[in-house]
């Protein structure tokens, strides 16, 4: 039996509004060479490109992905870093095989149980990791455009509630909204 190889990262650390995206991709050493080779973090990839590579990876049967969103009200009441390291722990979980090993972002940590690699900048330098960005980055975008329907007064499709001028400028016009991260969120804004 083939070991399978996972990759860990995630998206939506710093915006004002929306949830944190965790992604994990797993498969085989063989599948990442075969189907992974040039992908690139989802911070240097166009839309389009990381678009065709979400595809590729969901259409592969030999790829597994998942994801796990971390609500605004999650951060909000247990903080930024235990609702990561629990959100982590869940997304293992929810793969059919546990990893042979898996392979995390920057400040990212598996539970101990697990054999695993925290690489600072590992989403730009292994193709696992980068996978695991675009799957995550992918879906969150998709959310926050989605969501930009149900709050159309703040933007998300553009900004994708992260703290741009226009963002702020609309908070200060319109208040916070149910999705806003309100510890995130200072009493000057």
């Amino acid at each position: 039996m083939e070991k399978i190889i996972a990759g860990i990262d995630e998206v939506g650390r710093g915006p004002l509004a929306g949830p944190l995206v965790l992604g994990i991709v797993a498969c085989s050493k063989e599948s990442i060479r075969k189907n992974l080779t040039g992908i690139k973090d989802s911070k240097k990839t166009t839309p389009t490109k990381r678009i065709e590579w979400y595809k590729k990876i969901k259409n592969n049967p030999e790829i597994i992905f998942k994801t796990i969103s971390i609500t605004p009200k999650q951060i909000d009441k247990y903080g930024l870093s235990p609702s990561i390291k629990q959100g982590i722990a869940r997304l293992i979980e929810k793969l059919d095989k546990n990893p042979h090993h898996i392979f995390l972002d920057g400040s990212l940590f598996a539970p101990k149980k697990y054999k695993q690699t925290t690489v600072i900048k590992g989403d730009e330098k292994i193709p696992i990791i980068s996978a695991a960005s675009i799957i995550a980055k992918v879906k969150r975008d998709n959310h926050m455009i989605r969501i930009h329907k149900k709050f159309p007064n703040y933007r998300f499709d553009l900004h994708k509630g992260y703290g741009t001028k226009l963002h702020i400028k609309l908070i200060k016009k319109h208040g916070l909204s149910e999705i806003h991260r309100t510890t995130f969120l200072k009493k000057d804004r």
